[in-house]
């Protein structure tokens, strides 16, 4: 059969679920809803120039793309491209047919570096490769069982420190806003990239239907948020973590470890049952940080990027 190529219908139902059900099959580590991927297209910055693609065999949708550029570097030319097929139909093309296209799109709105993750294996690795694309980097997904494992026992936060949640910033998220954008700035990555506008931080992460404010914990230090994790949940008993940061002032003190506990044990009570994070693989402090709380590897995937020209 042959494989069409698409734009994701974001007002047709099935067509939503279906591409959110293509990224689980394929990538399971991280969370994705059909609410999700709709906020995504709907609130990702004009910007990006983002889209969404969708190769379909027989009327079935057995790929998705989703690329744009990467507008909150101060260097141009910079693009993200990530592709997934579902896993019971390979070498069928859908693959190639999206690469293609994504890449011929975003060559038009002026990239010049195409970044793309890539699962550790080797067949998609040699695809990425195929289509000259080179590695660099690498990142672990990390999973911790929480109906089995005992987390580490609750503890009181040292003299000055405040255990809040995202909650309690309803009215106001700007503080929360401000520590995300220093700590974003030291994140392990291929690009830099600055959060300086807070409208579009406010309705693609504040507002992201899967960010769940009361699990959500801040350490808060006179008034002032210094570390945070932020908790997202599927809607099911799926929970994961996307971001554990402290502000540089107050690094080394053990207060990643404070929040991320709390954060925890607040998902357990709420019937999580499975906890997920990532870290880049030469992050040595974060990753041992979850080893202490029982997280284990459960996959890795690569950075690869393709010079367009």
């Amino acid at each position: 059969m042959t494989v069409s190529l698409r734009d994701l219908r974001l007002d047709v139902r099935s067509d939503v679920e279906e591409f959110a059900r293509v990224r689980h099959l394929a990538l399971p580590f991280i969370l994705w809803t059909p609410d999700a991927v709709v906020h995504h297209r709907t609130h990702t910055h004009p910007d990006a120039r983002a889209r969404s693609l969708v190769a379909e065999e027989n009327g079935e949708v057995i790929g998705t793309a989703q690329l744009g550029l990467v507008h909150e570097s101060p260097e141009p030319g910079q693009a993200y491209l990530n592709v997934y097929v579902r896993p019971d139909r390979p070498r069928r093309g859908a693959g190639g047919v999206l690469v293609r296209a994504a890449e011929e799109y975003l060559a038009a709105q002026g990239a010049a570096k195409v970044y793309s993750w890539v699962l550790d294996a080797p067949g998609n690795r040699a695809f990425a490769e195929r289509y000259g694309y080179r590695a660099g980097r690498s990142a672990h997904f990390l999973r911790l069982d929480l109906s089995q494992n005992s987390l580490p026992p609750l503890q009181s936060p040292p003299p000055g420190v405040e255990l809040r949640t995202a909650a309690d910033y309803a009215d106001d998220p700007r503080p929360l806003f401000a520590l995300d954008a220093e700590t974003t700035a030291d994140e392990p990555s291929d690009v830099d990239t600055t959060l300086a506008d807070y409208q579009a931080w406010y309705a693609e992460t504040w507002r992201h239907p899967m960010l769940n404010h009361d699990l959500t914990t801040v350490a808060v230090v006179d008034g002032r948020p210094v570390a945070f994790t932020a908790a997202y949940r599927d809607g099911g008993n799926r929970y994961s973590t996307a971001m554990t940061g402290t502000a540089r002032a107050f690094r080394g003190r053990g207060l990643a470890k404070l929040v991320k506990n709390d954060s925890l044990h607040r998902a357990r009570a709420a019937g999580c049952t499975e906890a997920f994070t990532g870290n880049d693989t030469g992050n040595d402090a974060m990753l041992a940080v979850n080893k202490w709380f029982g997280y284990e590897v459960c996959a890795t995937e690569v950075r690869y990027v393709r010079e367009l020209g």
